[in-house]
């Protein structure tokens, strides 16, 4: 896009994680280039960054390794030029400094162990091929020479595979004298692919036939993986004389116990953490500069709504995919960008497969609402479904949740949590109304909730006694608080009019709280009030009595009058009674 009048405006370049292309052609950078002197002053060897998909995280490794590397010294040091990190006159003295190996894992998705062994082999082949000046060096020996060989060519054994990275910067420190500046990026994305493909049976090339998860290796695919990156990744990071510093980057962290495990020399810094947290992501300065030179200053507060929220290590911080599609886009108007470039396949699945408190507590946060949990920055991909608190650690981790205060209590992290912006939220209420439709065609369901904003109250009874029986086992109507549950149930399958009505629950109106409220933006339509009463099996109360006792509480209460003040004149009050999966409904 081009302002009118002016010729050079920087283009937004989406999706360019190369940081020489950025700098070199006619692009908005936003300035990041301070990580270099943060990361050279922590004090820690290794350290590990996890942040949410599509933060920046591969562009900022990209300028680390143009920053550092020894090879292309001369060629890139004007990339540098104007950014804020040449003002730091003893970092700059750095630059071109050490041999850099830069590898990312961000394409390694496998079905099976087998190909991701291929897929790996691949990966540390196109690597030595970068250093292949090294079969030149008189430093290396021919013993070297012939390793370095049967990486490139894909023939090593797995035991070499597994030493590939340590060896390659073995072979760099001879070469040059020099320790080995090493950055990996998106380290655990095949540990998730995995967890995700976790059971499947492996198609065996050899036999050309599948074969059952553990029939042929004793381990699962998943744990063979991870043995895999685990012998990888220690061989490069643990006592290697040969390291310099290292960066590494994902969206989780791991559990150490399975990732890295023996790392004493480890430094973590999550999106709980103070160190590098204004690094991923746009600061809200940085956004305030990129709106005004784009004439979108009118936009801000959309913007803040739609992409903003995140809170990393107390800065807050904008989704930085979301935002540049949105600006280079503009005329399309707000879409959830970031959510339309994943599956979000694990999140779906976490949630669909969680108990009936998860879903009470995402309806909860649906509304607006937070919920206080303790939390673990620390992932096992095999336990991450054992526990809520597995599931809402990595929500919050993976982006789907931000933590708006964190206390650290005995160890233990605390953390309020809610849903961070418009896209997110957007997301949660397709998913849940994708649940919600499963049991019925959608044009059945739009049907239903039509019915009720007509006044069509006897049909959308009908429909509604139905949609009950097909979908109340979503939820756990058993155990204490069975009112939640029928509350969340009503709130979920009206989250399809959150377009053109606030779905109220639980407010103060007249003299107490109402249940459910439809309040339509338009105040020509209907306004709707609902009381709902739970009947036990084991009580005298009949259903009759029971919608009276709502009826009049509606009235008694003046729950109407919200609706009234806002100049609402046709109002339904609704007594909906529920009995196990058995509902009857009444209007006044």
């Amino acid at each position: 896009m081009k302002r009118e009048g002016e010729l050079n405006e920087k283009n937004i370049q989406i999706g360019t994680s190369d940081f020489k292309e950025l700098i070199e052609g006619n692009n908005y950078f936003i300035d990041k280039s301070l990580l270099i002197k943060e990361f050279i002053e922590n004090g820690a060897k290794i350290i590990l960054t996890p942040r949410p998909r599509r933060f920046g995280k591969t562009l900022n490794l990209s300028m680390l390794k143009y920053f550092f590397d020894i090879r292309t010294k001369e060629e890139t040091k004007d990339l540098f030029k104007g950014l804020k990190i040449e003002k730091e006159k003893e970092i700059m003295k750095l630059q071109g400094q050490y041999p850099v190996i830069f590898i990312t894992f961000k394409n390694q998705k496998h079905i099976s162990f087998e190909n991701f062994e291929d897929g790996i082999k691949v990966l540390l082949s196109n690597l030595y091929k970068e250093h292949e000046y090294l079969l030149d060096s008189d430093k290396l020996s021919e013993f070297d020479k012939n390793d370095f060989k049967e990486i490139i060519l894909r023939k090593a054994s797995i035991g070499n595979v597994s030493e590939a990275i340590s060896s390659l910067m073995g072979y760099m420190n001879k070469h040059y004298g020099r320790k080995v500046m090493l950055f990996i990026d998106e380290y655990d994305v095949p540990i998730q692919e995995g967890y995700i493909n976790k059971g499947n049976p492996t198609y065996i090339r050899s036999l050309g036939a599948f074969e059952e998860p553990n029939a042929r290796f004793g381990l699962s695919q998943h744990d063979e993986m991870i043995t895999l990156i685990r012998n990888l990744l220690t061989a490069a990071l643990k006592d290697n004389p040969y390291i310099e510093k290292s960066l590494i980057t994902g969206i989780l962290r791991i559990a150490k116990e399975s990732i890295f495990s023996g790392l004493n020399n480890l430094q973590v810094n999550t999106i709980l953490s103070f160190k590098f947290n204004d690094k991923f992501g746009f600061t809200e300065e940085e956004l305030k500069h990129l709106v005004e030179y784009y004439n979108l200053k009118g936009k801000s507060e959309d913007i803040k709504t739609w992409y903003n929220g995140y809170i990393f290590g107390g800065k807050v911080i904008y989704n930085p995919w979301s935002v540049l599609n949105y600006i280079d886009n503009n005329e399309a108007g707000f879409m959830p960008y970031w959510i339309n470039s994943s599956s979000n396949d694990l999140i779906k699945k976490l949630l669909l497969k969680g108990d009936r408190d998860i879903k009470l507590e995402l309806e909860e946060l649906i509304e607006g609402n937070s919920i206080n949990k303790s939390v673990d920055d620390t992932i096992v991909m095999q336990e991450v479904e054992d526990s809520n608190q597995n599931i809402w650690s990595f929500l919050l981790m993976s982006g789907y949740l931000k933590a708006v205060n964190t206390e650290n209590i005995e160890g233990i992290l605390n953390c309020k949590l809610k849903i961070p912006n418009k896209e997110v939220l957007i997301f949660y209420r397709s998913l849940i109304k994708k649940w919600f439709q499963e049991t019925m065609t959608s044009q059945k369901y739009e049907l239903m909730l039509n019915m009720l904003i007509t006044g069509e109250i006897d049909i959308f009874a009908g429909i509604f006694k139905q949609f009950v029986i097909n979908n109340l086992s979503y939820f756990d109507v058993s155990g204490t608080e069975p009112e939640k549950v029928y509350h969340a149930f009503v709130l979920g399958m009206l989250i399809s009019l959150s377009e053109n009505y606030e779905v109220k629950s639980n407010k103060e109106s007249g003299y107490g709280r109402y249940d459910v409220m439809l309040v339509p933006k338009d105040i020509s339509k209907i306004g709707i009030v609902m009381e709902f009463k739970k009947i036990d099996d084991f009580l005298s109360t009949t259903i009759e009595e029971a919608t009276k006792a709502a009826l009049k509480q509606i009235n008694d209460m003046k729950y109407a009058d919200e609706l009234v003040n806002r100049g609402i004149k046709d109002i339904i009050k609704l007594a909906i009674v529920f009995k196990g999966k058995k509902v009857e409904i009444t209007k006044s």
